[in-house]
């Protein structure tokens, strides 16, 4: 049965990444120190130190120089680093990337890539195009076969982390026969190949995610992850990772708002009282507090699921908890600000910050309204 509880190894795990996030950047200055005033969701310096811990191979194989943990590992990890507000906005990418090579990588793929992960380096993957976002099959981005390997044109929008990026993982169309869902193909991209143009784009999130221009670019045989024409069946057996992460981040996230709601509503005081102590607002603690544990038990079980069969998809499972938290993020971010009065809407309280990192949750990795199809089609409808 799941529980919530963690044995006395994850539980100091989990304490050593809670005490690092207070030690290096406990504070709204020192955060945005490292981050040039909030503009940048990452920080290499604080990267860098968890690579020295060896806290970013988590779940990956000792081989590479990682931890040889799972699943579980991993969320515990991204739930408390989200928690602490840890500026490693280049992490996520990375251990989908990772996932990715971990299965289909040739060994020197794996030395360059998941050894990399652990020693620092950031990854990015690219899938969106203008016309094709939560409908991955209509990208048009093309690699077209020439000798010795493959020419690539046209462009990609929101990869997240290109600008910091090592590598980048490419899905493009290699093929037009058959389905929307065939032809795709998997590349390993250095961002600093002839014929790639990065161009980030500007949000209220700060400097996360770019735009891709390639202009014949030209990537050997070697640069095809798994095989050609495979990369829908390759994108599709990295669903549980990807989900998985989002929902520990948003999850790590939403916990923290609701402290720091807690908090103030406990110090401030209006009539004469602290105002937490007013009905209206307890129950709306006690309703958001009872969330924050079911959808705990959501992720962790989720995540037990992965490890009890690694090769098995869970998309039911996966969505639920990727919709779960990262709705519940939203909601208790929106829930701080108003419980919180204007201080809420001020930036040095950090709940529009929370609400900032949290609302566009719902959209990346897949919309709510995707993970609640996926859901449905499950039970067969």
């Amino acid at each position: 049965m799941t529980s919530t509880s963690l044995s006395g190894e994850r539980q100091a795990f989990a304490d050593a990444v809670k005490d690092f996030c207070r030690r290096e950047f406990g504070t709204r200055e020192r955060r945005l120190e490292l981050t040039e005033g909030g503009k940048h969701a990452h920080s290499q310096e604080i990267y860098q130190k968890m690579a020295d811990l060896g806290w970013l191979g988590v779940n990956l194989p000792s081989a590479y120089g990682g931890s040889d943990g799972g699943a579980v590992d991993l969320t515990l990890f991204l739930e408390n680093t989200a928690y602490g507000l840890a500026p490693i906005g280049g992490f996520a990418t990375s251990i989908i990337v990772a996932a990715a090579y971990e299965k289909f990588g040739t060994e020197e793929q794996k030395n360059d890539v998941l050894a990399g992960v652990t020693r620092g380096r950031v990854q990015a993957i690219s899938m969106s195009e203008p016309e094709a976002g939560s409908d991955v099959g209509a990208l048009v981005c093309r690699a077209e076969r020439v000798d010795g390997g493959f020419l690539v044109n046209g462009q990609k929008t929101w990869c997240s982390a290109a600008h910091i990026a090592d590598n980048i993982l490419l899905v493009a169309r290699t093929s037009s026969a058959g389905g929307k869902h065939e032809g795709m193909t998997m590349f390993q991209v250095p961002t600093t190949v002839e014929g790639l143009r990065i161009s980030g784009i500007d949000t209220m999130g700060g400097k996360e995610v770019n735009d891709l221009y390639f202009t014949d670019v030209f990537l050997p045989e070697s640069a095809v992850l798994g095989e050609v024409d495979q990369g829908w069946r390759q994108l599709m057996a990295g669903l549980n990772a990807e989900r998985l992460i989002l929902a520990a981040n948003s999850l790590g996230r939403a916990q923290r708002a609701f402290d720091d709601t807690l908090d103030y509503v406990k110090q401030r005081k209006q009539f004469g009282r602290p105002i937490g102590t007013f009905q209206v607002l307890r129950h709306r603690l006690a309703d958001l507090a009872t969330e924050l544990e079911a959808t705990r038990l959501l992720v962790r079980h989720t995540a037990e699921l992965v490890d009890e069969n690694p090769g098995k998809l869970f998309p039911r499972e996966a969505s639920m908890a990727k919709l779960k938290a990262t709705e519940l993020s939203k909601a208790v971010a929106l829930e701080g600000m108003q419980m919180m009065g204007g201080y809420g809407y001020a930036t040095e309280y950090g709940m529009e910050a929370h609400l900032r990192a949290t609302v566009v949750s719902t959209v990346y990795g897949g919309t709510s309204e995707v993970q609640r199809d996926i859901i449905g089609k499950t039970y067969g409808l």
